[in-house]
């Protein structure tokens, strides 16, 4: 399984996911699902991945080996003019392969099916973030929704939707992240470190260093601990529950 989350925030934009894949619980695996293209000063753009891994693979591949083939029918995301015709060609690719797999005889909304989250900034438009479904259509987030999340979405929402705010900083955000997937993973065995984090401040067209956060990091386990506790204390605060309340 997978759990990828995308913040748009003021600043910029929050990207995280975990490297777990699995083919039952005797075959675990690490693969990366967060991938990037740069074009320092013109545009950056970032995708993450959930569902099946050769679904995604080579929807990745496809739109790498299109960045190189110079003069080929296929677009590439370093020529397309805005983030919507970025997300449509994402969209159109993951279309097309589902549909390869599809006609070489398996269902395309089972065995083959793969959800991707596209955000990023190109040169004279605004920061956009895409949620793109399997059928090659896509929303976009905004004021209302402002993060998307994809793979296995229940644990880590509920802390998400309550303190979630645009305004909030990087550190903040990541902050915040790193409590929802540890939620994620205390609860669901398919999801795991390491977490690959990238960060992208608005208007600055130039990604900033990719982060990998390992299980063992000392950040992520004070984080951890320290949500584990603080939950702890919230629940001793409360009031007793009274079997007999007074009228």
């Amino acid at each position: 399984m997978t759990y990828c989350v995308g913040m748009m925030l003021d600043c910029g934009l929050v990207m995280m996911a975990d490297t777990r894949t699995n083919a039952g619980m005797d075959n675990i695996s690490t693969f990366r699902k967060l991938f990037t293209w740069e074009v320092p000063g013109d545009r950056v753009l970032i995708l993450m991945t959930a569902g099946n891994l050769a679904t995604t693979q080579a929807v990745v591949s496809l739109l790498d080996e299109r960045t190189k083939a110079h003069g080929e029918r296929d677009p590439s995301i370093y020529e397309v003019p805005s983030m919507f015709q970025a997300a449509r060609l994402v969209a159109d690719t993951l279309r097309t392969v589902i549909a390869s797999h599809a006609d070489a005889g398996q269902r395309a909304d089972t065995t083959f099916n793969a959800t991707l989250i596209l955000a990023g900034q190109i040169k004279g438009g605004p920061v956009r973030l895409f949620l793109i479904y399997p059928e090659g259509n896509f929303i976009e987030a905004g004021s209302d929704t402002p993060f998307f999340q994809i793979g296995e979405t229940k644990y880590g929402r509920p802390i998400l939707v309550r303190a979630f705010d645009r305004t909030m900083n990087f550190e903040r955000a990541v902050k915040l992240l790193l409590v929802s997937f540890d939620s994620t993973v205390k609860a669901n065995l398919s999801v795991g470190p390491p977490f690959d984090l990238q960060l992208y401040k608005a208007d600055s067209l130039m990604l900033e260093p990719k982060i990998r956060i390992a299980a063992d990091a000392p950040y992520y386990q004070a984080i951890s601990a320290g949500w584990g506790e603080a939950l702890k204390t919230a629940l001793d605060s409360l009031p007793d529950f009274d079997p007999c309340p007074q009228v």
